[in-house]
């Protein structure tokens, strides 16, 4: 099993190079917003295409839908020729300006059209140096996304992720689209299962630099890192709870695989055991409301999604379909379980909707792993298999909209979605 479940270290294939971003729209029927993104003014000449970027990001959310712009800039004193605009079919239009104020500083301005009732819906107005002009294309982006939907962006969030080449392995921190990757570790040893903590600054992974898997928690700020589990036997699947003060995790202390608790912030202290079973237990999660944890076990003779209360009790059996189901992921607002299903010798993707256990495959591939949804719950992240090589892909609820994210050169797995931050 991936991450932990039937061996140590799974089996993972295929090589990425630098995979192009791309939005992939499939199915009939697509409630999307139309909306026109204009050539910010005075973008020409730099890298960093502002209004390529907050399009792409509007695209992958599955909401909306690009309307051509004509490619001619406008800033966002500019009022719009409303009927031009409409005849192009946007409902909603951006247009803005960057200007350099300073060494290395620019200004970016811009502003959102209701093009239906001709109306300025407002806008911004940042300073930002050249390196984080593309993480400042995010925040348009969710402003917008926010301003159109009455609902969080995510743009300007973080993923993590893990790839091997050749015998390196590294822990990756990027943009949500998987471009600007910054190497949080590097390493001759595996590293997996990274887990974001509620702050935002921290991830905590595992391991196999000492031989056998231990888990660390990792500063991204400063680089600092700090070992907080390294029981007798193996220690694996750190899991945040939303607090940030209590890590869950799978040990082998006591003999097999059992899930535990531990302070996430003192060291030396003997964690707590959840559950009492002969099983294997592992691939804990915490729900928003920390009150409960979604595991993987095999007590009912196969791996199959479990839940159980924080303080302890009865294990339930989450999962009712397929005999093989592993690696949950519960969305913020607890209405969804996505997991992996092994199909037909086929591991997909699937998501479950916990109200009424119905249960549907989002993917047609068959090498999928590693979910993790975004923090507004309107997106998954995962990894799977294109054309023989690996990669990441990001997908809308309903399936139909899918996007292969950019990464770094070697197999890119394990990607987690990083929380919502205060700017």
């Amino acid at each position: 099993m991936k991450k932990f479940f039937l061996a140590m270290m799974a089996a993972l294939i295929g090589a990425n190079a630098f995979a192009q971003f791309r939005v992939e729209v499939s199915g009939a029927g697509l409630t999307q917003f139309p909306i026109a993104v204009t050539p910010f003014k005075g973008n020409d000449g730099m890298t960093q295409r502002m209004a390529n970027i907050v399009l792409a990001d509007l695209e992958r959310s599955g909401q909306f839908r690009s309307v051509d712009a004509g490619g001619i800039p406008m800033d966002e004193n500019v009022r719009p020729e409303w009927p031009v605009w409409r005849k192009q079919g946007a409902d909603a239009l951006v247009t803005g300006s960057i200007s350099r104020v300073g060494e290395d500083r620019y200004e970016v301005r811009f502003r959102l059209w209701d093009a239906v009732r001709n109306q300025d819906l407002g806008g911004l107005s940042q300073v930002a140096p050249a390196s984080e002009l593309r993480h400042l294309a995010h925040r348009v982006s969710d402003w917008v996304y926010e301003k159109l939907t009455g609902e969080k962006g995510v743009f300007s969030t973080r993923i993590a992720y893990v790839t091997k080449s050749a015998s390196l392995f590294n822990l990756w921190v990027a943009d949500s689209d998987g471009e600007g990757a910054q190497s949080a570790l590097s390493s001759a040893e595996p590293i997996i299962s990274p887990a974001w903590a509620p702050n935002g600054n921290q991830l905590a992974y595992v391991s196999f630099e000492s031989r056998k898997p231990v888990v660390y928690v990792h500063e991204i700020d400063t680089g600092k890192r700090r070992l907080v589990s390294n029981f007798k036997g193996s220690n694996s699947a750190p899991a945040w709870s939303p607090d940030g003060k209590t890590l869950a995790l799978t040990l082998s202390r006591e003999g097999g695989s059992q899930l535990f608790l531990l302070d996430a912030n003192a060291s030396g202290q003997d964690p707590k055991r959840l559950a009492t079973s002969t099983s294997i237990d592992t691939e804990p999660v915490f729900t928003s409301d920390g009150q409960t944890i979604y595991f993987v076990s095999d007590r009912g003779g196969s791996p199959q999604i479990y839940k159980i209360p924080v303080s302890g009790g009865n294990a339930q059996l989450v999962t009712g379909s397929g005999n093989y189901n592993i690696s949950p992921s519960v969305s913020p607002d607890g209405r969804w379980l996505a997991y992996i299903s092994r199909v037909a010798g086929a591991y997909k993707l699937y998501l479950q909707d916990l109200s009424s256990g119905q249960a549907q495959a989002l993917t047609d591939t068959v090498a999928d792993e590693s979910p993790s949804f975004a923090p507004n719950g309107r997106m998954i992240i995962y990894a799977t298999q294109q054309q023989g090589r690996e990669t990441l892909m990001s997908i809308t609820l309903d399936g139909r909209v899918k996007a292969r994210l950019a990464g770094r050169i070697g197999d890119l797995r394990e990607p987690a979605w990083g929380p919502l931050v205060s700017p």
